[in-house]
């Protein structure tokens, strides 16, 4: 048979009951209980006053808390978080205190024990200290607004018809203002120009654009421009390549897209015209209404303004001194030199390059503030344009 457990409410109703023999004393009782007096006198008195009922162990919560958290602000900070499921206890902390400045909102911390409770936190898996420890070199960090412009397409899927999305992001890097998100059906630079060209009709000309070096922004032409590239630069753009295989070079664009990845493409919408409205909407409250870390808990849209440099009706020409000659590419890539056809590349179609003369048989080849190598009077090589010079800074 097995031993009988006893519960600390018999423990106290068996103490209770001896006190009142009068066979022991309360020294000997409370002894003999391994209790305190005090714990014993507080156990008779409650057994006088409340009989069993009373036997019971009390809550020990206090009966007021002058930190709790009102209902109020439980069910404001709950709903905020419905409605944006992907803001954490800092955003949603902001948001509630500007627009609800009668209510005591409380700590990010305290807002994040809140949602914890109500199930609304989604667990990740912590990422190893490491990534990006100090700027590239060759890279310009954006100190105003249109002063770097990222570009880049974020990762591609397909919408519930089967067609394919190529979401087409522009973000200003100063600000974090998202300037276009597009959803294009390919990467083709036939796509993505007029998009630039509703941009910089809308928000003017910034001074950099950074991309990666995949098309429709590089090539394996001269300084790896493509068409779309020396675009920009004839607009009086300069155009930064990060490293091949390192996105975090353009991490505040990247990171952008986690953002846009988690509110508007997943799950996709049923087509690609309904895919462009939810993308609309995205932007619109990216921009306007979700507060940023990075900028001091602003928001992109209290930052950005449009750029002064107006997009021109006009694609102008490079200007060269009078000592260079001139010669335009054409369709085919090349321009004629002395008689010969030289190949330049395709990338440069109809731009005005510049020779200038280095010695008597070299010519420099510019592009207008680009140096795109060395074209030599070898009959040997009729066709080709010698780029035995190192990469120029644009």
């Amino acid at each position: 048979m097995a031993w009988r457990s006893v519960t600390p409410m018999e423990e106290r109703i068996r103490f209770v009951l001896e006190a009142q023999l009068d066979l022991w004393t309360i020294n000997e009782l409370c002894q003999r209980y391994g209790i305190s007096r005090k714990t014993g006198y507080k156990w008779l008195k409650r057994f006088e006053t409340g009989g069993l009922k009373a036997m019971h162990e009390l809550s020990r919560a206090p009966k007021h808390r002058p930190g709790s958290v009102a209902k109020e602000v439980v069910e404001a900070i709950i709903a905020k978080k419905k409605r944006h499921r992907n803001w954490g206890p800092k955003k949603i902390a902001f948001i509630l205190g500007r627009e609800c400045a009668e209510l005591k909102v409380p700590a990010p911390s305290t807002i994040g024990n809140i949602l914890d409770r109500a199930g609304m936190v989604k667990k990740r898996r912590k990422r190893r200290a490491g990534g990006l420890k100090r700027w590239p070199v060759n890279l310009t960090p954006g100190q105003y607004p249109n002063h770097v412009w990222g570009v880049d397409f974020k990762g591609w899927f397909r919408t519930r018809d089967g067609q394919r999305c190529e979401p087409f992001t522009t973000s200003d890097l100063y600000s974090r203002f998202v300037l276009e998100c597009k959803a294009l059906e390919s990467q083709e630079s036939s796509l993505v120009e007029p998009v630039f060209k509703n941009m910089f009709s809308r928000y003017g000309l910034p001074e950099i654009i950074r991309v990666d070096n995949g098309a429709p922004f590089a090539s394996q032409g001269p300084l790896g421009l493509s068409r779309l590239s020396m675009w920009w630069v004839q607009l009086g753009i300069r155009v930064e390549f990060i490293e091949p295989g390192h996105p975090e070079q353009n991490a505040v664009h990247e990171r952008m897209h986690r953002t846009l990845k988690e509110d508007a493409c997943c799950p996709p919408e049923a087509d690609l015209g309904w895919q462009q409205q939810r993308f609309e909407r995205w932007r619109q409250e990216f921009n306007f209404e979700r507060p940023h870390e990075a900028i001091a808990m602003k928001c992109p849209a209290e930052l950005y303004s449009a750029s002064a440099r107006s997009f021109p009706a006009k694609l102008p020409d490079f200007e060269y001194p009078a000592c260079y000659e001139v010669r335009r590419v054409k369709k085919s890539g090349q321009i004629v030199f002395e008689g010969v056809a030289r190949f330049i590349g395709r990338s440069f179609t109809s731009v005005l390059l510049g020779l200038e003369a280095i010695s008597h048989e070299c010519y420099l080849v510019h592009a207008g503030p680009l140096v795109l190598g060395v074209l030599k009077r070898n009959s040997n090589l009729p066709m080709a344009l010698t780029v035995d010079l190192p990469q120029l800074e644009n």
